[in-house]
């Protein structure tokens, strides 16, 4: 049985991706000399043309495309999502382009990959369907490698294929079936048992995994732009991304980012797998500070993994030591917003043998289910639950669905748990913070009965974390007219919990996680080392850990 880092490389071709989220490792950067030119589009020594996102200040029109034409470039895709087109042109013209003052960013299209009956039961969605919520009439956008499976056939209205040099929006990895199957599945393959979060809801299929699992910023900002030009006709109020790719820039300069914040603004809630990082220690933090892309925008729900332990209970429910952590690199956004079930959950394969499938026999379940464990199958429940909860309450805006998610969420959780990688018997330790567990473990019968917060004002961006030297304490800074600041409702203590949060301080125990303030590791998150040095942290790995953890 291979280790959980092996397995974390399934489809990846020992590349590092815009995966389905990755065990991080140190890589060089590039630096360029302009400041507008991302830190890892290397264009030293380039010989003829580079394809780029090129970010500008307003949608591109016309105009923005000819600047490109006049030095030498093309226009392949427009990405308005981003406020930004994909382009092909050459290196030495970058320079030139950036200095443009119309030109915001300019970044490379970078590279993306990607048992339920307990799982149902333990966030309390079988309550649920037996009170008839079923997710009946919204959209859920799977932005994923396709949806070729059985179950969930009669419920995908829209399939559209966004994969360079291919044609089918057919499932051909087997990773957006089973994420599907998370979200809608009836269960009808094995007596109901395997039945999906939300079964009545509709799939709008948008391929942008290729069948190694790998796909690119651009495919998945088209996709996103799809999802929002067809939330009317499918009444789509939820996409979900069970992938990502290393943070490589603040967030409000990744077009990524700023494509799911528009989704987000036109009404869209948008969900993200937030990495399966949280046993990376290369830089000495423990995990910390392994949220990838785009899980680090504090719009998105975020989602962590947790493990069931094979029964519908949730007393022994524990964290799973893969799922990644904040705070954000960068940006320092508290992440991840929830948890929600993750590890060895049964859904969905395909209807024809996959790579995944084939070298995973022992994974297969009654000939139509496969286990899959990662962050990627957490997204999914949520995704699940929000389309529960717009069935019962359809006028709730995407900052409302998280601020309730959040505040219903569960709280009680032990001070820390171990976790054994079955394979080699390495033992994970996991503390439950909130840059482990965020707001809590996903309770959707709780959110659906909590009639008090069905109105409030204003938005729910996940707060910064924010060091003070002095007090040597980490404090969450809330910015201007947000729904936590509404006391009553969404208070810090209410959303977050009197055992994560004491006061306005994050709770860590005897001393910061990180440990001294000269270490390498406090640096990393904390510091301006990783914003002005040589290196990044990246990851290679597909948010699939096939035999999970014990």
């Amino acid at each position: 049985m291979k280790n959980l880092q092996q397995i974390h490389r399934l489809g990846t071709l020992k590349r590092w991706a815009f995966t389905l989220l990755a065990i991080g490792l140190a890589i060089p950067a590039a630096f360029a000399k302009h400041p507008k030119i991302a830190r890892d589009l290397d264009i030293t020594n380039r010989i003829g043309s580079v394809d780029v996102i090129v970010q500008f200040h307003t949608p591109p029109t016309g105009r923005h495309h000819q600047k490109i034409a006049r030095r030498g470039g093309r226009l392949k895709s427009e990405l308005g999502a981003a406020k930004a087109g994909l382009y092909s042109i050459s290196a030495e013209a970058l320079e030139d382009l950036a200095n443009d003052p119309d030109v915001a960013s300019i970044n490379p299209d970078r590279e993306v990959t990607g048992a339920l009956d307990v799982a149902v039961r333990a966030v309390n969605a079988s309550i649920a369907q037996a009170s008839n919520f079923t997710g009946a009439g919204i959209g859920v956008a799977v932005i994923d490698s396709g949806v070729d499976a059985p179950d969930v056939a009669n419920r995908v209205v829209y399939s559209q294929n966004f994969v360079a040099g291919e044609t089918s929006a057919q499932d051909a990895y087997g990773h957006g079936s089973h994420v599907a199957g998370i979200i809608a599945s009836s269960g009808a393959l094995w007596d109901g048992r395997y039945k999906g979060i939300a079964p009545g809801a509709k799939i709008v299929n948008l391929r942008v995994l290729d069948s190694n699992n790998r796909g690119t910023d651009s495919a998945v900002i088209a996709a996103i732009q799809r999802a929002i030009a067809l939330k009317s006709t499918y009444n789509i109020r939820v996409i979900n991304l069970s992938l990502g790719r290393p943070i490589q820039g603040k967030y409000a300069t990744d077009p990524l980012c700023q494509a799911v914040e528009t989704a987000w603004k036109a009404g869209i809630v948008v969900v993200v797998a937030a990495g399966n990082d949280g046993r990376n220690n290369s830089r000495n933090t423990q995990g910390y500070g392994t949220i990838s892309s785009p899980g680090n925008d504090p719009y998105v729900i975020t989602v962590g993994a947790m493990k069931t332990a094979g029964t519908p209970s949730r007393v022994d429910d524990t964290i799973a030591s893969y799922s990644s952590k904040g705070p954000t690199l960068l940006d320092h956004v508290v992440k991840p917003d929830l948890i929600a079930p993750g590890n060895r959950i049964v859904s969905l394969k395909l209807n024809s043998n996959s790579p995944m499938e084939s070298q995973y026999p022992q994974n297969e379940v009654h000939g139509d289910y496969f286990i899959l464990s990662g962050t990627s199958m957490a997204a999914p429940m949520v995704s699940g639950a929000v389309a529960l909860l717009l069935e019962k309450f359809p006028g709730l805006t995407p900052d409302l669905v998280k601020a309730r998610l959040m505040k219903t969420a569960t709280k009680a959780f032990p001070l820390s748990s171990t976790a054994v990688d079955p394979a080699t018997g390495a033992m994970y330790t996991s503390r439950y913070d909130v840059f482990t567990v965020g707001a809590g473990y996903l309770d959707v019968w709780a959110a659906l009965n909590n009639v008090t917060t069905t109105t409030a004002t204003g938005g729910a961006l996940s707060p910064t974390a924010v060091y003070d030297p002095v007090s040597r304490k980490v404090k969450m800074n809330f910015g201007a007219s947000l729904v936590w600041g509404d006391t009553f409702n969404f208070g810090t203590s209410l959303v977050w919990g009197y055992s994560l949060v004491w006061g306005d301080s994050l709770v860590w125990g005897d001393s910061l996680v990180w440990g001294d303030s000269s270490q390498t590791g406090f640096s990393l998150v904390w510091g301006d080392s990783l914003i002005w040095g040589t290196g990044t942290l990246a990851g290679e790995a597909t948010g699939i850990a096939i035999n999970g953890e014990s």
